[in-house]
């Protein structure tokens, strides 16, 4: 599979799961479900943006400058956008209301007071914080996470699922599948297993059925691992993994399951335990072909044809 088709797939993973809608809802602006298969049209925009400015940018003919911004007026002219026909309101409220702050807006000209209240989309520039398949220079996007600088989060988390495990434990560790990094959170998510919370965790999707916790420390401790970190505008820390593009598992501290009692699987880089017998793994939501996801078997083989083979980025 493509790295820029795996990257949509992920994209319409990713969208789900913000705060739970973009199933069979009807556009409250009265848009009803004219195009978007039910989902309402702030989804729709957030999409829209999302693939523009992570994946099809370059693709698009718009070029993102060091920091990854595009210019507004152009963004808004790239088809899948101008269909929707956006107001400058709209695009604003998908940045500033966005529940993982996905984007970032910024005046053209910051030197003049009219550019910071215009409403005039040929002056402002608009960015992704995270989550491109597009390569940038992490030094203009991100900060870095470094122990000199002693800003190494407490807790950094992948989310992923029984269907995968598997998959990452063959290969070795976390790979970027198809994106500039690996993705993971700070924060947890509730432990009871509930998909709906009202904390948002970026970095993460609310269903996530596996945690994965990465020792940074560890990873900046040894100098053989070539690994770099970095923290993004809305709080994501990223990695873009060895020279082959993995977190190995000898830098994973735990792995432990949130849902159908499935306990602690790894610790301190070594294996503790295999899924138990019996555990339904099903990809999620948006994985399978024609958008199902698909039934995943039992004992997290994870069968079925699921469209993102792989590791299932989970952001």
């Amino acid at each position: 599979m493509a790295d820029d088709e795996f990257a949509e797939t992920a994209e319409r993973m990713e969208s789900m799961a913000i705060r739970g809608k973009g199933r069979g809802g009807r556009d409250r602006r009265g848009g009803g479900r004219g195009g978007g298969k039910g989902q309402d049209r702030e989804m729709q925009i957030s999409k829209a943006l999302s693939s523009l400015l992570r994946h099809q940018a370059e693709n698009a003919g718009i070029k993102l400058d060091a920091e990854g911004y595009a210019p507004l007026d152009k963004v808004l002219q790239w088809p899948r956008i101008r269909s929707l026909n956006p107001t400058f309101d709209e695009i604003r409220a998908s940045v500033a209301d966005n529940a993982k702050q996905r984007f970032a807006m910024k005046p053209k000209d910051p030197e003049t007071t009219a550019s910071s209240s215009s409403t005039d989309p040929a002056a402002w520039l608009i960015r992704a914080n995270q989550g491109h398949s597009i390569a940038l220079a992490e030094e203009a996007l991100h900060t870095p996470v470094t122990l000199e600088a002693g800003n190494v989060p407490p807790i950094v988390v992948h989310g992923t699922y029984f269907a995968f495990w598997p998959l990452i434990e063959a290969s070795g560790g976390l790979k970027r599948m198809g994106r500039q990094h690996v993705h993971f959170g700070t924060g947890l998510l509730p432990e009871d297993g509930s998909d709906s919370t009202s904390e948002v965790v970026s970095g993460m999707r609310s269903d996530a059925e596996l945690l994965v916790f990465a020792d940074v420390d560890k990873s900046l401790r040894d100098e053989d691992s070539g690994i770099k970190w970095w923290i993004s505008a809305n709080g994501v820390v990223l990695t873009d993994g060895d020279k082959d593009g993995i977190v190995p598992l000898k830098y994973i501290k735990e792995v432990r399951g949130r849902k159908q009692g499935v306990g602690v699987l790894w610790k301190d880089g070594e294996k503790v335990a295999d899924l138990p017998p019996g555990i339904v793994a099903r990809p999620p939501v948006g994985k399978g072909r024609g958008g199902g996801g698909g039934r995943g078997g039992r004992g997290g083989r994870g069968g079925g044809r699921g469209r993102g083979r792989g590791q299932g980025e989970v952001k």
